[in-house]
C-alpha cells in the first residue's frame, strides 16, 4: 500500500482507495494473473460500456489479443451475497460485449459461467488464458 487506505491497481497503474469492494478486485487480478496465466496487459479495470443507452461498468475486463473483451469479472463486497439476481444482471451486460465467460465474486464465493451454444453454464474451474482463446 502506498498510503493509509490506498493499494496500486497494477492495471490503472495508479493508487486507488482501498475499500472491501477494491480488495476483492485486487485479489481477482491476483488470481487471474498467477493461477490462470491471464497477462496483466491483457486485464482493464473500471471499463465503461453501454447497454441500452445506460452506462455500465466491468470491475474488470479480460481481453483476447485482438483487444475483444473475452471475459468481465464483477466484485461485490465480501457482505454482499452472490444472488441469483446479481448472476442475471451481469449475464445481460452479455448483450453488448459478447463474452465467452462471465465471473462474478465477492471473495468468500466465485461463480464462473462459460459460453456453450445453449447460453451460459456453470464452470467448476476456469481454462487457463491460452485456453480461453481457443
Amino acid at each position: 500500500m502506498a498510503e493509509k487506505g490506498t493499494v496500486w491497481d497494477p492495471l490503472r497503474k495508479k493508487d486507488v482507495a482501498f475499500t472491501p469492494e477494491e480488495r476483492v478486485r485486487q485479489w481477482f487480478i491476483g488470481v487471474l494473473a498467477g493461477h490462470f496465466s491471464v497477462p496483466v496487459h491483457m486485464m482493464m479495470s473500471e471499463v465503461g460500456f453501454r447497454l441500452g443507452g445506460k452506462r455500465f461498468r466491468a470491475d474488470i475486463m479480460v481481453y483476447d489479443r485482438n483487444a475483444r473483451p473475452l471475459m468481465m469479472v464483477e466484485c461485490k463486497r465480501p457482505e454482499v451475497e452472490l444472488s441469483q439476481e446479481v448472476v442475471d444482471q451481469v449475464i445481460r451486460y452479455n448483450m453488448a460485449l459478447n463474452l465467452k465467460y462471465i465471473v462474478i465474486t465477492n471473495g468468500n464465493r466465485t461463480c464462473m459461467f462459460g459460453l456453450t451454444e445453449d447460453g451460459y453454464r456453470i464452470m467448476e474451474s476456469l481454462p487457463h488464458y491460452e485456453e480461453m482463446l481457443k
